[in-house]
């Protein structure tokens, strides 16, 4: 996996103009229906945004029925890519985004981009945790400044167990 410069990635605001040709393609295999088939497919490639921000990614499309997603990076669970032989020809392909949301489809499809390996990779080392830019803090520092009042905390729930649990057992001797 490479690194990828995150302010490409944040760019990506639309798809590529190829995705268009994919939908005219997809579209002429209805033959007769040809024009019913197209006309969604022709709006929704001109509304479909992507943004991608520190928080996560989300994509919005539609005219009449305004759909949104947004996923932030925490959520996400597993990437794939799919390319058909058209996308293949025409040097697209589409990121699918899955969710632990139950779904056997993905939650969110980025389609229609030429930079799939990039948005792949930036988006398996954001659902990791972090930026690999920045360097990794120590396990110490990472420990929050109250840690030694949670520690003692702990300590004495302890000691009241035992102390509960010695109780129990003298009282199951008595009988």
């Amino acid at each position: 996996m490479k690194q990828v410069d995150p302010q490409q990635i944040y760019a990506i605001t639309r798809p590529h103009k190829n995705l268009f040709w994919l939908y005219f393609i997809q579209s002429c295999f209805g033959t007769v229906l040809h024009p019913v088939i197209f006309l969604p497919l022709y709006f929704r490639f001109h509304t479909l945004k992507y943004h991608f921000d520190q928080e996560g990614v989300s994509a919005s499309w539609g005219i009449l029925f305004r759909r949104e997603v947004v996923l932030t990076y925490a959520r996400i669970q597993d990437i794939h890519l799919s390319r058909n032989i058209f996308e293949r020809w025409l040097g697209i392909g589409t990121v699918q985004i899955q969710t632990a949301a139950g779904s056997s489809s993905a939650e969110l499809s980025i389609e229609g981009t030429d930079k799939f390996e990039d948005i792949r990779d930036f988006l398996y080392s954001r659902m990791r945790g972090g930026d690999k830019a920045k360097p990794a803090a120590p396990a110490a520092a990472a420990a929050p400044a109250g840690g030694g009042e949670a520690v003692a905390l702990l300590k004495e729930i302890r000691e009241d167990l035992r102390a509960v649990r010695e109780a129990v057992e003298r009282r199951k001797g008595d009988v």
